[in-house]
């Protein structure tokens, strides 16, 4: 009876073994279904994977009991986790993918095009200052019947010099403080160099307008290394002082308004003669002086004057026969006193901030 009564006792413990893991295996397997189906990120499905599948995880250490079982309950049980491991498996699979379509959904629902907004239209650019300025003073002298040319910045020493009055060792050629790339050429000073090429192919009437960039080896508010000028030459028969007056006076006007006061006042250049200077009325004291025009109430904008009758004999005119004037200007300084800029090396910059204000 005793041994009876034991082999009873111990079938009933194995069977409440089996029931407990039973239970256990499926009180697992919903939480982790509930859990999964609660997951909205990778790192919860993961770790979801870790708590119940890993190497320490819920499930595996339920599967190193099932040895205190006897064999027929223990392949009954390990059939049984092993359905459910793989179901779980399947699950945190189909959880993954669930959130990943999720997440691209959302992903292109942030990036989706919408098809009904108007265009972004394409932010055009804007002229430089400095074009601005070119553009204008071409301008004013074509509708006075002057025609544009252009000529090369790397110059012979005889152009840039030597055909405008100023031979080796004048003394002139150390007002412009030159970049020689060789002892005949150089980057040319000017653009009157221009004035001569024309008129050795052209003859008299010559009505025309010289722009282009110009170095000298100076730098500082007011002076850059290179620079842009437009340069003037009108000659013909019975030119005088007056034609120079006239044409400059209406291009001050033209350009800086009816009002400006200017004035001419007396100057030397080299290859004219007589020679002026034009000054304006200071626009910031209105003539009455200040640390701009440096007290004087004037600011000077060209030089100009009559022809020196040297000058024609180096391009085979009569000085007896033709007169003219000629005058030049720096774009840069045109610029800064229309626009009012203090400083010319603002105009190299490309800094957006300043050239946006034009």
């Amino acid at each position: 009876m005793f041994v009876v009564h034991r082999s009873l006792y111990a079938l009933q413990k194995d069977l409440q073994r089996k029931r407990a893991l039973k239970e256990e295996l499926e009180k697992i397997q919903e939480e982790c279904r509930a859990s999964i189906a609660l997951a909205k990120t990778e790192p919860e499905i993961s770790e979801i994977r870790v708590r119940v599948l890993g190497r320490k995880g819920s499930l595996t250490q339920l599967l190193k009991r099932l040895g205190t079982l006897p064999d027929a309950e223990r392949r009954e049980i390990g059939r049984r986790a092993n359905e459910i491991k793989e179901d779980l498996e399947a699950r945190v699979e189909e959880g993954l993918r669930r959130i990943q379509k999720q997440e691209r959904m959302e992903s292109l629902g942030r990036e989706r095009i919408d098809v009904t907004l108007p265009g972004r239209g394409m932010v055009s650019g804007r002229r430089h200052p400095l074009t601005q300025t070119l553009d204008e003073i071409i301008h004013i002298f074509s509708r006075l019947g002057f025609g544009v040319v252009e000529g090369p910045e790397v110059e012979l020493d005889y152009y840039n010099f030597e055909a405008l009055n100023i031979p080796k060792g004048h003394p002139a050629r150390e007002m412009q403080a030159t970049f020689f790339i060789s002892e005949d050429v150089v980057l040319r000073t000017h653009t009157s160099p221009v004035q001569v090429r024309t008129m050795e192919k052209k003859r008299p009437p010559v009505r025309v307008i010289c722009p282009g960039a110009v170095y000298r080896c100076d730098s500082d508010p007011t002076h850059s290394p290179m620079f842009h000028q437009v340069e003037g030459l009108l000659v013909d028969k019975g030119i005088t002082f007056s034609d120079l007056k006239g044409v400059l006076s209406v291009f001050v006007h033209q350009m800086f308004g009816r009002g400006t006061q200017l004035r001419f006042r007396p100057s030397f250049f080299p290859f004219t003669e007589p020679s002026a200077e034009i000054d304006i009325e200071c626009f910031i004291c209105e003539g009455k002086g200040c640390g701009v025009c440096s007290n004087t109430g004037w600011l000077e904008i060209l030089g100009s004057g009559m022809v020196d009758p040297a000058v024609y004999r180096f391009v085979g005119y009569d000085p007896e026969e033709v007169t003219g004037f000629a005058f030049g200007m720096g774009i840069e300084r045109i610029a800064m006193l229309k626009y009012g800029i203090n400083d010319i090396r603002l105009f190299f910059t490309n800094d957006l901030r300043f050239l946006k204000q034009f």
